[in-house]
C-alpha cells in the first residue's frame, strides 16, 4: 500500500519565525519599562525606610512611649484592613469617577493596613548590615510588641462587633419573615386560600 502524502500549507512549511526591527524595539521597550519600574520601587522603598528611621526615634520619645506608639499603629492597621475588606467588592455599574474614587479609597485603606507594619520593621536592625543606617533604634522592639498585641486585641474587638451586627441583622430579617407569614403573605401561592 502506498501512503498518501498530505501537503502542508505554505505557512506551516516555513515554520521558522522572523523577527523584525519592530519586535526588537518592543522587547527593548518592555525591558526599559521593567528597569524604570524596579528603580522607582527601590527609590520609594529607600525613601520610606529613610523617613521611618528618622521619625521613629522622635515618635518613641512621645508621651506614652513605645507602647502607645505600637498600640496606635496596631489600631490603624486593623481599621485600614477592615476598610479595605469593606471597599474591595465594588459594584460595576458605576461612573468612571465613582470607580476611581472607590479604587483610591481601597488603596488608602490598604496603605493604612500595611504601612504601620513596614514603618516599625524599618526601625529593627537590618540583616547582614553593619552600617549606622541599619542599626537598631532603641524602643522599636517594644513598640513592635505593642503593635502585635494591639493588632490582635483591636482585631478581635472589631470581629466581635461585626459578628454582633450580623446577628442583629439576621434576627431582624427572621422577625420580618415571621410577621409576613403571620399575615399570610409569606406563604407560597399554592398554600394560600383561594
Amino acid at each position: 500500500m502506498r501512503r498518501r502524502q498530505v501537503r502542508k500549507p505554505a505557512e506551516e512549511a516555513g515554520s521558522h519565525v522572523r523577527f523584525g526591527a519592530r519586535d526588537g524595539f518592543g522587547i527593548a521597550g518592555a525591558m526599559l519599562c521593567m528597569v524604570v519600574g524596579l528603580g522607582a520601587i527601590l527609590l520609594v522603598m529607600g525613601m520610606w525606610k529613610r523617613f521611618a528611621r528618622e521619625t521613629v526615634p522622635t515618635l518613641v520619645d512621645l508621651p506614652g512611649g513605645f507602647w502607645a506608639v505600637g498600640a496606635v499603629l496596631g489600631a490603624i492597621t486593623v481599621l485600614g484592613a477592615t476598610g479595605g475588606l469593606r471597599c474591595a467588592p465594588g459594584a460595576s455599574g458605576r461612573t468612571r469617577l465613582a470607580r476611581g474614587l472607590h479604587a483610591a479609597g481601597t488603596a488608602v485603606c490598604c496603605a493604612a493596613a500595611f504601612g504601620p507594619l513596614f514603618y516599625l520593621l524599618s526601625g529593627l536592625p537590618g540583616k547582614n548590615c553593619r552600617s549606622e543606617s541599619c542599626a537598631y533604634i532603641p524602643g522599636t522592639g517594644s513598640a513592635f510588641l505593642g503593635y502585635v498585641i494591639s493588632t490582635g486585641l483591636v482585631g478581635w474587638l472589631v470581629l466581635r462587633w461585626i459578628s454582633a451586627r450580623a446577628e442583629e441583622e439576621a434576627a431582624r430579617e427572621r422577625e420580618r419573615v415571621r410577621r409576613l407569614r403571620k399575615k399570610g403573605k409569606g406563604k407560597s401561592r399554592a398554600a394560600r386560600p383561594q
